[in-house]
């Protein structure tokens, strides 16, 4: 049988500790971030968007709830989403690009401490992205967007055999194109048109004939480091630059990146900019606050950056005094499914984002600690470099004996726990007190994932629907989910 071909996975069995093993356990031991901060333990949940800011990026009641339930499970980190460093309309995304945000940031910190009675240490993600369009309907396209030159005449008339599409106005080549099958289209439109008509529009950080591209690496240092005072003013107790998946300086990082201007090509060029904005931020924050980056271990895209490329990435982060490395895996939208027409792209749908987040069904090797190596051997090569950064991994950690043979393993410092810490966000603390047999355990169905990526409000399919009739409960837009999990 193929290794890629779809299977089911039953969940592993668990054999949870009682209170005294935890209490003696690496999970449940602290571990130092940085020079002035210790997490009280080895838990770590990450950033997940659940949809809940307003349409102009501020922090809502139901922002507040959202993390200080999970911080009532006393993880020992807990990472909030990625939240945009402009000041753009981006629809209900968190937002630090202004100061006017802080106020709501600071809301969520407190609750996070209340509700962890001070144990959790709490993060913020901040991210840049750029520029995407939803998909259009084909007629549109041609009539709006595509611009014929004397390129496409050119190919026009070596496709037809036909010299006259030289002197055709660009009437005629929209209506002819628009009407034409995929098989000439692919011979007559560029790689770049033929996205924008399939995919939607994208703008990609090599579009160097843009200025707003080109001006990148000397406008987002700035950006990155004045939304880590916002947040080191509101109270987080770190940051966490988002380097990796689908967004800008993912694409910095990328083997696909081509930029001529020191800013591309070899791996140094492509390390350059994050480097950059790491420098602004510490230099904004001081060196006594904690610091650090997700980025990938694997894009997993034709092209891409392998664990070779992230292993030297890591020494050139830690090397510059990064606090702390999250080890992440694809989520790319090179390899995304074509969106329905009035659609964006999403970039978890291909192999990529299979592999970001896999499921029961991803194939024979399952998804449980798929990703563990990624994150091992970038530690290895740290420490083989006398460097202590402390590595956070994650990918299908679900029970106490995968969190605990990592760290024993010495695989990585951290443990991180996203879809089971949605599922069941006291899962920390029922293996804490010996009560594992209590825990809701994630089935990797990627129920959530679902609703990400329809962008509307997360939620567990093990609990959305539980104890609806219970009084003052926060309820989804359409009246039918609860927004909080049970006990």
């Amino acid at each position: 049988m193929s290794d890629s071909k779809p299977a089911r996975h039953p969940l592993p069995e668990a054999v949870w500790p009682n209170a005294g093993e935890a209490a003696t356990s690496l999970l449940f031991s602290p571990r130092a971030i940085g020079p002035n901060l210790t997490a009280t333990n080895r838990g770590w949940v990450p950033a997940m968007v659940p949809w809940r800011a307003t349409p102009d990026g501020f922090v809502t009641k139901r922002n507040v709830a959202w993390y200080g339930r999970f911080a009532a499970g006393r993880p020992g980190v807990l990472v909030v989403e990625a939240t945009g460093i402009r000041d753009v309309p981006s629809g209900p995304l968190l937002r630090l690009g202004h100061d006017r945000f802080i106020p709501g940031m600071k809301e969520i910190v407190q609750e996070v401490k209340r509700a962890s009675a001070g144990e959790t240490r709490v993060f913020i993600q901040l991210i840049d992205f750029l520029g995407i369009r939803r998909r259009p309907e084909p007629a549109k396209y041609f009539e709006r967007y595509l611009i014929p030159s004397a390129d496409h005449r050119a190919r026009l008339a070596s496709v037809t055999q036909d010299d006259s599409w030289a002197n055709a106005t660009e009437k005629q080549v929209r209506e002819f194109l628009a009407q034409s099958d995929d098989d000439l289209l692919d011979q007559v439109l560029t790689i770049r048109e033929l996205e924008s008509l399939r995919m939607g529009a994208r703008e990609h950080i090599n579009d160097m004939d843009l200025e707003h591209i080109r001006e990148l690496p000397t406008v987002l240092p700035g950006l990155f480091a004045d939304a880590c005072a916002r947040a080191q003013e509101a109270g987080f107790d770190g940051v966490e630059l988002h380097y990796a998946h689908a967004y800008t300086m993912a694409s910095f990082l990328s083997r696909l990146n081509d930029r001529d201007d020191g800013y591309g090509g070899h791996r140094a060029g492509r390390l350059r900019l994050p480097l950059e904005v790491f420098e602004k931020a510490r230099e904004r924050v001081g060196t006594a606050y904690a610091l650090g980056c997700r980025f990938l271990g694997d894009e997993v895209i034709a092209g891409g950056s392998r664990i070779e490329d992230a292993t030297y990435y890591a020494l050139g982060f830690a090397k510059a005094g990064m606090d702390f490395l999250s080890v992440s895996k694809g989520g790319k939208f090179e390899d995304a499914k074509q969106p329905a027409v009035g659609q964006a792209a999403y970039p978890y749908t291909g192999k990529s984002g299979q592999e970001c987040m896999p499921t029961t069904r991803i194939d024979r090797r399952g998804p449980f600690l798929r990703n563990v190596h990624l994150a091992a051997a970038i530690r290895t090569a740290l420490r083989s470099e006398g460097l202590e950064t402390p590595v956070v991994t994650a990918g299908g950690v679900s029970t106490f004996a995968h969190a605990e043979g990592i760290l024993v393993a010495g695989q990585a410092d951290f443990v991180g726990a996203a879809r089971q810490s949605l599922a069941d966000p006291d899962w920390w603390l029922k293996m804490r007190g010996g009560r594992g047999a209590e825990i809701r355990r994630c089935e990797f169905t990627n129920y959530c994932e679902g609703l990400d990526q329809k962008h509307k409000e997360v939620t567990c399919r093990l609990w959305d629907r539980v104890g609806l009739d219970e009084p003052n409960l926060s309820l989804s837009e359409d009246q039918h989910r609860r927004l909080l999990p049970p006990p």
